[in-house]
């Protein structure tokens, strides 16, 4: 009887898993966006976003501001309150390639099954929770061919959160070691891409980068799943990634 109300159940509701990367994600709630990379603001407003942000990931240029989105924590300080906004995107396609690195090439078949060896280098839980969502039904990562393992040395790629604590330094070089070739190294949040509110600091260093070669960035503080899931398809080949740089555009608030 339980079985037969289960399956009622499941007719009736249908598939509730994203449609995501064949179309586009409408749903809402799905992303916070971000800043975009460059904004049209005026001189004085620039210096003002300036002061006001918190990991100096805003800087002035001529016509505008730009944003270095591997150090924005996603304070909202820049998008709300009086005066100019920066322009905000609320896109979720943020996964790219670190300075200098190209499109891997894996082996043959590797690009539709790949497995991750996932990291809290000392993440304060936010972008491990959003890591975790993606083996949720609405995100079913799985569907896709992409599987955590808890050992590195059946890993293709090392997905790391967190700043990389002193303590955590020695087990990340360590898991990262232990991977065979070809790997690659995905830095997930601005704390793993540049230390983000805790770096510098006798605890912990600036991000990922200073311990390992970075391959794909994912920025935000946290990224949302389907960001991460964004870069994991970038890191197949499945995706393109998301430009260096961007166009000015007219400042937009967020809701």
């Amino acid at each position: 009887m339980k079985i037969k109300q289960w399956v009622l159940q499941g007719l009736r509701v249908g598939v509730v898993t994203t449609g995501y990367p064949a179309r586009k994600e409408q749903a809402a709630g799905v992303s916070p966006g971000i800043p975009s990379a460059m904004s049209k603001v005026p001189e004085e407003e620039a210096r003002r976003l300036v002061e006001i942000c918190p990991t100096g990931a805003i800087e002035a240029e001529k016509g505008g501001v730009r944003v270095d989105l591997r150090r924005c924590v996603h304070c909202f300080r820049c998008a709300r309150g009086k005066g100019e906004s920066v322009a905000w995107d609320f896109g979720y396609e943020w996964a790219r390639f670190a300075e200098g690195v190209k499109q891997p090439v894996w082996p043959s078949g590797f690009m539709k099954s790949l497995h991750i060896r996932v990291v809290d280098a000392g993440d304060c839980g936010a972008c491990l929770s959003e890591v975790r969502q993606l083996n949720n039904p609405y995100y079913n990562m799985h569907r896709l061919g992409f599987f955590v393992t808890p050992t590195p040395r059946n890993a293709d790629i090392l997905l790391v959160v967190g700043p990389v604590t002193e303590q955590m330094r020695r087990p990340l070089l360590a898991t990262y070691e232990a991977m065979p070739t070809p790997k690659l190294v995905m830095a997930v949040g601005a704390c793993a891409l540049s230390g983000g509110v805790f770096s510098p600091s006798v605890f912990s260093g600036p991000g990922v980068g200073s311990i390992l070669p970075v391959d794909i960035e994912v920025p935000g503080a946290p990224p949302p799943p389907l960001a991460i899931l964004h870069g994991l398809l970038v890191a197949a080949g499945r995706k393109s990634p998301a430009p260096r740089t961007g166009v000015p555009k007219e400042g937009i608030r967020p809701s």
